[in-house]
């Protein structure tokens, strides 16, 4: 972002929040909002999922979640459910640079999570939940002490033992899956909507200032939602805007 009192440039962030219940069957439309927040503070995501009631936050593991957990809430502290892409990424890179053994038998393993997942995509909920119970938990209770013997036989301070450990310190949500059959093993939904985000900076350089921030942000929410329902968003973006200039009283159009 421009930043022209000090004839230079500071950062800015967008936080992503996405709804998307056709993972599980669900009708709900999907849609994703972008906010502009000058920071990556656990402040802004407490403002901006102020008045959420749910009972799950899916996310990565960035710190700044973690604090959430401890806030007062009516309804009972958020339980975190965290990302099996994100591991998973760990340990293809293990696999990439090192030929790990080791990190090839974790592939493995999460590769029959997702193989479970796959058959059982877009189902209800109980469906899910009862696939996961049967199929996927056996391969969990295995995992864990798997990870942790392997642990236990490899230098500490070697980058697969680094990996290992970032697994295992984030079990209680890796595992939340197992809990409820709406919840998804990765936060693919809104890295998926990120990912056009990040892959423009190039080209868009810089807001202006923070109000232009916030209108990116707004107009990215909007086309991003358009496209998860497969609405063509200038079409839609055109069609709203006629349809407002109808609305408009004509005294009101001259004044």
């Amino acid at each position: 972002m421009l930043d022209p009192g000090r004839k230079r440039t500071k950062t800015g962030y967008f936080w992503a929040v996405v709804r998307d219940d056709r993972g599980h069957g669900g009708a709900g439309p999907p849609i994703v909002m972008f906010h502009y927040a000058p920071g990556r503070g656990a402040i802004h995501a407490k403002h901006y999922l102020d008045g959420y009631r749910g009972r799950f936050l899916q996310c990565d593991g960035y710190d700044a979640y973690n604090k959430l957990v401890d806030l007062d809430r009516p309804e009972g502290p958020w339980q975190l459910v965290h990302c099996w892409t994100h591991v998973r990424r760990r340990f293809v890179k293990r696999l990439e640079n090192d030929g790990s053994p080791i990190a090839g038998e974790a592939l493995r393993q999460i590769a029959e999570l997702y193989a479970i997942e796959k058959s059982v995509r877009s189902s209800a909920p109980d469906i899910r939940l009862t696939a996961r119970k049967d199929l996927a938990a056996p391969i969990i209770a295995a995992f864990r002490p798997c990870l942790e013997a392997q642990l236990s036989r490899i230098p500490r301070s070697s980058k697969l033992a680094e990996d290992i450990r970032y697994t295992l310190s984030l079990w209680p949500g890796l595992t939340r899956f197992l809990e409820d059959g709406r919840l998804e093993l990765d936060t693919n939904p809104v890295e998926n909507q990120i990912r056009p985000i990040a892959l423009t900076r190039k080209n868009a350089l810089f807001a202006g200032h923070e109000v232009g921030a916030e209108n990116w942000a707004m107009l990215a929410s909007l086309i991003a939602t358009c496209k998860m329902s497969n609405v063509n968003p200038v079409a839609y973006i055109a069609e709203t805007l006629r349809a407002t200039s109808m609305a408009i009283p004509q005294n009101a159009s001259k004044s």
